[in-house]
């Protein structure tokens, strides 16, 4: 008998979800999250499920670990001091940028301080050209000046950000050579090896990113191998990948940047695999943790990828499960401006002190504590008993607003809600406008210790199909783990246009790349030869910007450029509504990824219903500020086919379901919670 873990560590819990391949049952678990000391979680639960299951950490074959380490790092500013090495007259790119203010409609908005200062900016008189011919090797005494410099300022690490580097790595690669001579030891970070796209600031920003955060991720991934090896865990380690993928802890520690998402990536993955699995084709997500609520559109199964996804206050171009986040989690703090109005996060309350109905410390009203106030949750223990709601607390905490506001706890509680919702909204709104989707064609696919919580509410705004609620939706993260596949990107730029002549050269590119995507997975223990996905980020000629648009590796093979060019129109037309298919196409880059597939739980289904759902007792529930007489049911009582209305509260370990009135939930064959609005 082994086991498969899924970890996710979140700002208020560490969830898990443990898969026995013996029985094929799924275990699952909440943990306080420990921010004072990371890590300690973990072995908290480990000493739980060897307690709870008899689960013993030398029967773990399988273990893997999203964290919130990395992007933290870039919110929090508190990543080690590093240099970065441009070609000389270019060290303002950082501060440059793309002259571009955060908040288009407030002319006080201000650029962020970048995080190199520009002190720690150096030039090294080197130059590669735009087709990648070596103009001017870098001199060892230039390269040396600057290294000393670096070190009296300070700085534990060096980024590398040569102008050209992704045609031709060549001068990176020797000042890379330089460093590690003069100064062993000392990291040093390559744009070209990190991710080697055209676009300075972009490939620029990208590699500082992952210089930044490396050495505190390093370190946390070192004591989290060390400890579980200590504990008896013999397999290999596995991290989520920003792209939905797993790596190696190794590689992990050397290229950061790769997990910096890796968290919020899981719990994509883990909904897109149980929506297909259950039949719904289109989904929205939503992960709502004690921080932020995240929304990712999910096609059969196949999360929506981008790149230039928001980190802090920075946009990162590796290719990642696109995903908006908002800061409206469950621990989102609610306050009142200095002109009287209300408002909702980003401040959170996080694990400690938590909500003030948790009972940890926490007197600041929360979207969580709005729930309890309106006597929405809290009727069962939650987080597998870890927290017995206070609802007199939470009173408490909305109490001085609601005085302020001249309202009542019940109506501030209403309105909390309604005001977290609509800053969903607005930027859910954007998500759709982005993928050119219908929201009404999509169900919502609730997850995450508070997205069952509020799902109804944001559905009901964007008029969706309805609501699916898995049924270990508090744990979905750490499922997502589990059924990631191994996968990596790759990337060449190539700048040619689609034609019959340059097809051959494309081709013989695009094969380099398969020989290396092949390396890379035998490299982390696979023994299949893996998938193959093939894209091209293309453009009508004298456009700015590309669209990664797929291709077949057999149109290259055979020299189809007529297939390429209409994919390419068919895709613009998709997203602007319109083509020209007169105009010459650019291809600029050839994208690969390659994923080696990983063993997948079963989906097994529940028994069917023998008699009408019951819910276990009724309370008076507060929705907009009016009373409801509401059924609670547990979700261990509910069997395929139960069918009943709103309003309602649906209580398990791991979260807690909120159904409005004017909503009505069936019970589907997998114990999926399907929500549907119905008439009052």
């Amino acid at each position: 008998m082994t086991y498969r873990i899924g970890v996710d560590v979140g700002g208020s819990f560490t969830d898990f979800a443990v898969f026995d391949t013996g029985t094929g049952k799924l275990a699952t678990l909440k943990v306080f999250s420990r921010p004072d000391a990371p890590g300690e979680e973990i072995l908290s639960a480990l000493d739980i499920l060897s307690e709870r299951d008899g689960i013993e950490p030398s029967e773990v074959s399988y273990f893997t670990h999203g964290t919130t380490v990395g992007v933290n790092t870039v919110i929090e500013r508190n990543g080690h001091e590093i240099a970065l090495f441009t070609t000389k007259n270019f060290e303002d790119v950082l501060q440059v940028a793309r002259l571009k203010i955060p908040e288009i409609h407030n002319l006080y908005s201000v650029r962020p301080e970048p995080l190199v200062s520009r002190d720690r900016v150096f030039g090294i008189d080197e130059r590669i050209l735009a087709t990648g011919e070596v103009l001017k090797t870098p001199d060892e005494t230039d390269v040396a000046c600057a290294v000393q410099a670096a070190i009296e300022a300070g700085c534990k690490g060096i980024v590398l950000a040569f102008l050209h580097s992704y045609r031709n790595p060549a001068n990176e690669d020797a000042v890379t050579s330089i460093i590690e001579r003069l100064s062993p030891g000392l990291p040093v970070i390559s744009s070209a090896a990190t991710w080697p796209i055209m676009r300075e600031y972009e490939r620029t920003i990208t590699a500082v990113i992952s210089g930044y955060v490396q050495p505190r991720v390093a370190n946390y991934l070192d004591r989290f191998e060390k400890v579980l090896r200590e504990r008896g865990v013999t397999c290999p380690l596995l991290i989520t990948k920003t792209n939905g993928g797993v790596m190696g802890i190794d590689q992990a520690r050397s290229e950061s940047v790769q997990m910096i998402l890796s968290g919020t990536a899981s719990g994509v993955i883990g909904a897109g695999y149980l929506a297909k699995a259950s039949g719904f084709d289109r989904i929205m997500s939503l992960d709502i943790g004690g921080t932020s609520a995240d929304v990712a559109v999910i096609i059969d199964g196949e999360a929506q990828y981008g790149t230039g996804e928001l980190i802090g206050d920075f946009q990162i171009h590796v290719p990642s499960v696109s995903v908006t986040s908002v800061g409206q989690g469950g621990g989102s703090v609610a306050w009142i401006d200095r002109l009287g109005l209300l408002h909702v996060g980003p401040e959170s309350a996080g694990s400690t002190p938590g909500p003030a109905c948790y009972g940890r410390g926490g007197t600041r009203p929360t979207i969580t504590d709005a729930m309890a106030a309106a006597n929405l949750i809290g009727h069962m223990p939650l987080g597998y008993g870890a927290v017995n709601v206070d609802h007199a607390a939470s009173q408490a905490a909305l109490a001085p607003l609601a005085e302020r506001l001249g309202t009542s706890v019940e109506e501030l509680a209403g309105n909390i809600v309604d005001i977290s919702v609509s800053g969903m909204y607005a930027e859910v709104s954007a998500l759709v406008s982005r993928f050119a989707i219908d929201p009404r064609e999509f169900h919502l696919f609730a997850f995450g210790g508070a997205g069952a919580m509020l799902a109804c509410f944001l559905a009901k705004e964007l008029d969706m199909r309805g609501v699916v609620v898995p049924p270990t939706a508090g744990v979905v993260s750490a499922y997502g783990g589990i059924v990631a596949d191994l996968k990596n990107d790759f990337i060449r730029t190539v700048y040619r246009e689609v034609t019959a002549e340059a097809l051959a050269e494309l081709c013989a590119t695009f094969e380099a790349l398969e020989v290396e995507a092949r390396a890379w997975l035998e490299t982390q223990g696979y023994s299949g030869r893996g998938s193959i996905r093939l894209s091209a980020d293309m453009r009508y000629l004298g456009q700015s910007f590309e669209i990664e648009t797929p291709i077949q590796p057999a149109w290259l093979r055979q020299g189809d450029a007529a297939a390429i060019r209409a994919a390419f129109h068919q895709e613009h037309d998709r997203l602007y509504g319109h083509r020209d298919e007169n105009a010459d196409v650019q291809m600029v880059s050839l994208r690969l990824v390659i994923a080696g597939a990983t063993q997948k739980p079963p989906l097994n289904p529940i028994a069917v219903a023998q008699a009408p759902a019951e819910p276990r007792f009724h309370v008076e529930g507060w929705f907009s500020g009016r009373s409801w007489m509401t059924g609670v049911y547990h979700r261990a009582d509910l069997a395929a086919g139960h069918r009943f209305r709103g309003p309602a509260i649906v209580a398990q370990d791991d979260t807690t379901t909120v159904v409005p009135p004017a909503f009505e939930v069936l019970v589907d064959r997998f114990g999926n919670l399907v929500i549907t609005k119905t008439e009052l």
